[in-house]
């Protein structure tokens, strides 16, 4: 059942004498702080065919013995209903870990112990990282460990993931207990009813018979109580005579079984917590936080704070860039291909790739995606991530998203690419699918200078407000359309309200480096060939030979000058080059005049010019992000619808205008 992906790596670890610890956890319980704590450093990334959650990854050394460690998804339990449980039951199976490092909020310790239980019964060994022991006691609950080890049968070791406490007791503990031969980190089985024990039993008897039908890794009981609890891929994955001893009678038990291990786990935390909740800073910045009469100003200002953060300081990060690259570097590498290659077509093509590729990373790549994945890291670990999707659901539904994907698409005001890859906090590719083509049809900044350069500037502020508010309706109506023609049905937002915390800088810059790099690695190399592409267009001149067969769309429906279609091509490496290319060839075709664009367009024209080049294609990095996140099916799909809305309200903007 190992895909190629983790096949290939689950084959390098057991060719080497390295322990293999997975780490597995409920969301935002500080699993990925532990990881990044227990590792520092680099991260390799596995990730299974058709799924956008994947493994981390990484490589250690415990007190001299070398060791692999697995961050699972963090999940709410194991069975395959969606992508994060299907990756991190598959996960266990095909790394099958030595001993696995269950990370539990004492806080919400009942929640917790739920997935600690499906561990058991899924026959790994487990040692129980007891986190957030600090927020505990500023809640004044006291959790005996010892009282916690007895009833479960596991190590059990209190942490503080953030400050690093407890850490070298809970790797001496794993160590123990991955190198063991007794049987520790085994723990005690929830014991269900008798009806349900009698059906394990039969069903554990069936199995045992022909063990090759199993999934590598899966003992008989586990099999047993997965295919009671109706797992279907499991059921499909058996042979014939193990499908059809899963009678209706024995699927019928899947509520029970669920039930009982609810019911031990909330038993287990009563009887080893005393004292109650008591009210914090934190609960009350919640209530302010979720409440609609204070929330929605809250969510605003935030909203409003990530917007101005993003725009300001990616801003002020591009320009400082973009100046230092072309105060120092652009020239030497000018001279360099000019020196090797002379001034013709092919250095003026090396030169749109080499320096004009690099200059389109530095100006939208490092300064917008960087910024944004701090911010959004920030907010992840303040707990604040979730304050905002409670707030922002009931709008968000209408557009078959959940209130997840506020955020995203308000960051897309900044950039188009760190939005697109921040749609990966909704559930389903149905919603991310939704989300992207929303974010995408949100003005970037730098579509934002095209319209202030442009409409504002030579037409009026208030019809660039149009132009935005055109925009809005277009995102709107593209929203609504898309989740009545997308297959498949909004789910209900089901999500727990996690308390307010002090973000850590040095694991929020981690997070945030680690996210970059993964951009990095997936739209560098598409950037800087579409930059030589779009170069060799221009540079050959072939460029200008498409004025003629864009004639009948630019000029006849949009009733644009011919040269505004080639821009809005040149612009798909950077949005801003709209503009820029449209003064260039401007210049080429009507004289030096023609920097001011009414000399060339009257004040409709620059309207529609700057709805369709708002509208039109995503830029190159968007697009490989699209691929990236989506698959390119449907990155080509959300391109091309983008390519037609911008046809559409283009044209339509245009006749509508030449009546006023």
């Amino acid at each position: 059942m190992a895909t190629a992906c983790c096949t290939e790596l689950s084959t390098r670890r057991r060719a080497t004498s390295a322990l293999v610890v997975a780490l597995a956890g409920n969301p935002n319980v500080g699993k990925s702080t532990l990881f990044n704590r227990l590792t520092g450093s680099a991260v390799e990334t596995a990730n299974y065919p058709g799924m956008t959650v994947g493994l981390n990854v990484a490589d250690a050394t415990w007190r001299g013995q070398e060791v692999q460690l697995v961050d699972l998804p963090g999940t709410y339990g194991l069975d395959p209903v969606s992508e994060d449980q299907w990756v991190a039951r598959h996960g266990l199976l095909d790394w099958r870990p030595d001993v696995v490092i269950a990370v539990v909020d004492a806080t919400n310790l009942a929640r917790n112990l739920y997935l600690v239980l499906q561990l058991v019964d899924l026959g790994t060994r487990v040692v129980i990282a007891l986190n957030l022991i600090d927020e505990a006691r500023r809640q004044s609950l006291r959790i005996d460990p010892r009282a916690l080890s007895q009833a479960l049968g596991l190590p059990v070791i209190p942490t503080v993931a953030r400050r690093g406490e407890g850490l070298d007791e809970l790797v001496a503990a794993a160590a123990a207990v991955a190198t063991d031969g007794d049987g520790l980190g085994r723990g005690r089985a929830v014991r269900y009813s008798a009806r349900i024990e009698a059906q394990v039993a039969e069903l554990e008897a069936e199995l045992a018979d022909d063990e090759t039908t199993l999934p590598e890794g899966l003992p008989p009981r586990a099999a047993a109580l997965a295919l009671l609890e109706g797992d279907e891929e499991l059921v499909t994955a058996l042979g014939p005579e193990a499908r059809a001893a899963v009678t209706a009678e024995r699927a019928a038990l899947a509520v029970s079984i669920a039930a009982a291990r609810h019911a031990a786990a909330t038993a287990v935390a009563e009887a080893c917590t005393e004292g109650h909740t008591a009210t914090t800073g934190a609960d009350r910045w919640w209530r302010a936080t979720t409440s609609p009469l204070t929330g929605v100003p809250i969510l605003l200002g935030v909203l409003a704070a990530v917007f101005a953060f993003l725009f300001f300081v990616g801003g002020w990060l591009s320009s400082l860039l973009t100046s230092l690259w072309m105060a120092t570097a652009s020239p030497l590498l000018a001279s360099a291909v000019h020196g090797l290659f002379g001034y013709g077509a092919f250095a003026g093509t090396l030169l749109w790739g080499l320096d004009g590729g690099i200059l389109a990373a530095l100006a939208v790549g490092i300064p917008y995606i960087l910024t944004f994945y701090f911010v959004l890291a920030l907010l992840e670990d303040s707990g604040y991530m979730n304050a905002a999707a409670f707030l922002a659901d009931r709008v968000m539904h209408g557009f078959g998203l959940h209130g997840r994907a506020v955020i995203p698409l308000m960051a897309a005001a900044g950039c188009n690419v760190p939005a697109i890859m921040g749609t990966r906090v909704l559930a389903t590719k149905r919603e991310r699918t939704i989300a992207c083509a929303l974010v995408v049809l949100v003005p970037c900044s730098a579509r934002t200078a095209v319209i202030l350069g442009s409409v504002s500037l030579f037409v009026g502020w208030q019809w660039a407000l149009l132009v935005f508010g055109v925009l809005g309706l277009v995102g709107l109506v593209a929203g609504l359309a898309l989740n009545r023609i997308l297959p498949g049905e909004p789910e209900g937002l089901v999500m727990e309200m996690f308390p307010f915390r002090r973000p850590s800088l040095r694991l929020v810059a981690i997070k945030t480096w680690k996210r970059f790099g993964t951009f990095l690695w997936a739209a560098a190399p598409i950037m800087l060939i579409g930059s030589f592409a779009l170069g060799a267009l221009y540079e050959t001149g072939l460029i200008w030979h498409l004025e003629w067969p864009l004639s009948p769309i630019v000029v006849g429906w949009l009733g644009l000058p011919a040269v505004a279609g080639l821009t809005l091509l040149l612009a798909v490496l950077r949005k801003e080059l709209a503009l820029q290319m449209l003064v260039v060839f401007a210049v080429a075709r009507f004289g030096a005049g023609a920097h001011d664009l009414r000399s060339f367009m009257t004040p409709h024209q620059i309207v529609v010019y700057a709805l369709v080049a708002a509208i039109f294609i995503p830029c190159i990095a968007a697009i490989a992000m699209l691929g990236r996140e989506l698959g390119w099916r449907r990155a080509g799909a959300i391109s091309a619808g983008t390519v037609a809305a911008a046809l559409v309200v283009g044209g339509a903007a245009a006749h509508l205008l030449a009546l006023v």
